[in-house]
């Protein structure tokens, strides 16, 4: 379970307090267990700070605490601190990234059965698309979502998706895909054969969480094998 501990200080020293916190990350290098620092200010409070650590559990923070090195910094933080600070320990029962979860509802209308819907509750309007197996990039809705069609005329297919990493406005999605080729793919006559493949799709995400920019990386040359498209070259 993930744990997070909540510093809350005060300070009119913010600048000597981050050179401190980037003291504190050089000396622990190879023996910290914190894996994310987040530092907000007070928009009402120029001089309120609140500092979110995050842990993968409540045992590793607590090893985290007994370094000399987080010890000595703490210390010093001390004296930047115009009070005392405050300490909230929380036990995260729930997290959930929303662009996150955008993105995986894509994968599953992509490869879900019936009409493809609108996404328009999904993409925006200027949705643009780079894809390295196209010669030019897809720009809009209305485009992407036709060649969209194109891949669902062609295989009944659906994604399972391996990974996950949301970084601020992008969400990275690793993925399988598995499909049944029942129809005409780039002249291909539909083969009945079953394929696979593997990839990894970046989504920018924008205004009211809805996507606006993809990168896709895909394995498009095996898929073309497991098709036979690739016999005549090989010979």
């Amino acid at each position: 379970m993930t744990f997070v501990q909540i510093i809350d200080c005060r300070t009119s020293r913010i600048d000597e307090m981050n050179r401190l916190m980037d003291r504190w990350v050089e000396q622990t290098k190879g023996k910290r267990t914190a894996t994310h620092d987040l530092i907000g200010k007070d928009r009402s409070d120029a001089s309120h700070f609140v500092e979110i650590v995050e842990f993968p559990s409540y045992e590793e923070a607590m090893e985290n605490s007994k370094l000399p090195e987080t010890d000595r910094i703490f210390q010093e933080m001390l004296a930047l601190c115009d009070e005392a600070p405050t300490f909230t320990d929380l036990d995260v029962v729930r997290d959930e990234q929303l662009n996150t979860a955008t993105a995986r509802r894509f994968f599953e209308a992509l490869g879900g059965n019936g009409e493809l819907p609108p996404l328009g509750d999904l993409f925006a309007e200027h949705y643009h698309d780079h894809d390295p197996a196209n010669e030019q990039d897809t720009v809009g809705l209305d485009n992407i979502r036709r060649e969209m069609e194109t891949w669902r005329g062609a295989f009944d297919f659906g994604f399972t998706i391996a990974d996950q990493i949301a970084q601020g406005d992008r969400v990275c999605t690793r993925w399988l895909w598995n499909g049944t080729h029942n129809g005409d793919f780039l002249g291909i006559p539909a083969t009945g054969t079953r394929c696979s493949m593997t990839g990894t799709t970046i989504f920018r995400f924008g205004e009211h969480g809805k996507i606006v920019e993809g990168w896709w990386e895909y394995d498009r040359l095996g898929l073309m094998d497991q098709l036979g498209a690739l016999e005549d070259l090989e010979q």
